[in-house]
């Protein structure tokens, strides 16, 4: 089973949808079965990598609503994600571009550390308030995932990735991705925002019912349409009893 999530280092919602997901798929029964692929999805592409706005100030302006109402709606947010294990700090946060981190993510999955680096960008920009928008944060960021420092410096000075981060942008607006997080399963079924546990469990079950439909078995253990006969049910290898 393939689960494709997109979603932005600088959404909120995203690093709570993530450890809710990450929720759900501890109870799926076959989550070893289970392959993440992380998608590069830009909230505000044209946000300058340096902004001399605060995150409260930020969203007042983009929803038209007071600083007071902004920074209630920030607090709420801290204690949506302090309820799974997250710590925000809405008043030291620092807005940036998240390109550059996208393309970060890229190139780590060439190490196999995309989820890695994902992980380390979330925490940084929500927790630890780090400029993931600076290049180098983003090579001290690499070099704690245990990822070659030079070597990323070197990558950010090219262009390498940014056609990897447009083509997943590009992918997410042709399945009809306009907010995040959202969750493809098998390019089949997609789970918007960060749902509760419950939700995420209950689709991955279906999915799988769907792609392992039951095989009835007869008493010899071989395929069989008539496994249920004589008005029972047998489960093979069960001794059946008279009375």
């Amino acid at each position: 089973m393939n689960i494709e999530i997109w979603s932005d280092f600088a959404c909120p919602f995203c690093y709570i949808g993530k450890r809710r997901f990450e929720e759900g798929l501890q109870q799926f029964a076959h989550r070893d079965q289970v392959e993440i692929t992380f998608r590069s999805f830009e909230l505000a592409p044209d946000a300058p990598v340096d902004n001399d706005q605060n995150m409260h100030s930020i969203l007042a302006s983009k929803y038209g609503m007071s600083l007071e109402q902004a920074k209630a709606a920030n607090d709420n947010l801290t204690e949506q994600a302090k309820a799974v294990g997250l710590t925000y700090h809405f008043d030291t946060m620092i807005p940036t571009n998240t390109f550059d981190a996208h393309r970060m993510t890229h190139w780590a999955a060439e190490a196999g550390k995309r989820y890695d680096m994902t992980e380390r960008l979330f925490k940084a920009y929500f927790t630890d308030s780090a400029h993931i928008g600076d290049r180098e944060t983003l090579i001290r960021l690499a070099g704690e995932i245990g990822l070659d420092a030079q070597a990323a410096a070197t990558m950010l000075e090219s262009d390498a990735y940014k056609d990897d981060v447009r083509r997943d942008e590009q992918e997410g607006s042709q399945l009809g991705v306009t907010g995040v997080p959202f969750f493809v399963i098998n390019r089949k079924y997609g789970i918007s925002g960060a749902q509760p546990p419950e939700a995420f469990v209950e689709t991955l079950n279906k999915v799988w019912q769907e792609d392992h439909p039951l095989t009835l078995l007869n008493e010899e253990g071989t395929e069989s349409d008539a496994a249920c006969s004589d008005g029972a049910c047998h489960v093979p290898g069960a001794q059946k009893t008279t009375e």
